[in-house]
């Protein structure tokens, strides 16, 4: 993975650098942590059951992480369902779940 593979993929690498205190390895390691986060299928599980309260708290949770790193195909999704489900509206959530799961696939893509 490069910073130029992430670029491609749609990140803002330059305004995440910065707040790395402009260190491209620490930025490149944190990425690579992000396909790791159990956080992903939880929020999936939990969507799922119809648990909007636990749903919501991975999906904050998840947003501050992807924002942070300027990882915007996974912030977009994830800051929409999160928004959705700090109302805890009783809605079809598939779309955005599918959303993130392709995002979060493409990144794991970039990483392999």
């Amino acid at each position: 993975m490069t910073i130029d593979d992430l670029k491609a993929y749609g990140a803002d690498v330059d305004t995440a650098i910065k707040r790395c205190a402009g260190m491209e390895s620490l930025y490149l390691n944190l990425v690579k942590k992000i396909p790791e986060m159990e956080e992903f299928e939880k929020l999936n599980q939990s969507v799922n059951a119809g648990n909007l309260e636990e749903a919501f708290s991975y999906a904050h949770g998840l947003k501050g992480n992807v924002a942070n790193l300027s990882l915007t195909p996974l912030e977009k999704p994830i800051s929409e369902i999160t928004e959705l489900l700090r109302e805890r509206q009783a809605i079809d959530y598939s779309s955005y779940l599918e959303e993130i799961n392709q995002s979060l696939q493409k990144l794991k893509e970039i990483l392999a």
